[in-house]
């Protein structure tokens, strides 16, 4: 399972989460540095941020992929769109929240979002 991290890096008491969460015990956490420059070409952005996970045509179509989003929320559905094309198919994104009364804050995975089958119940309603 690759992980691909374009936010915080994930410590092992989320890593150990999602394994729980996947069956997987084999995870590779790709961290990619997200920080946009607001005043270049935005979408050449979200493509380079999408090369530097360094993944072949073939890993995207074919190997077990989780995607930890950014928090910036145009960069995120960008980025979804742009690993949608990649890969043929809705990401499953995983789900942070904050730890009640954590200092500093920090945070603890509750689950995973997958978004094609979302798209897919979606279907159902047109």
């Amino acid at each position: 399972m690759i992980i691909l991290n374009f936010s915080h890096p994930l410590t092992e008491a989320q890593l150990a989460s999602i394994r729980q969460l996947t069956g997987s015990d084999d995870l590779r956490e790709v961290r990619v540095p997200t920080q946009l420059d607001q005043q270049a070409d935005f979408l050449l952005q979200i493509v380079a941020l999408a090369d530097a996970c360094g993944l072949a045509a073939t890993e995207w179509q074919t190997e077990p992929l989780v995607v930890n989003p950014p928090a910036l929320n145009f960069v995120a559905v960008a980025l979804l769109a742009e690993l949608h094309g990649r890969m043929g198919y809705f990401a499953t994104c995983l789900r942070l929240r904050p730890v009640a009364g954590s200092t500093p804050p920090q945070f603890e995975v509750v689950g995973l979002l997958n978004l094609q089958a979302v798209r897919d119940e979606a279907r159902t309603r047109r």
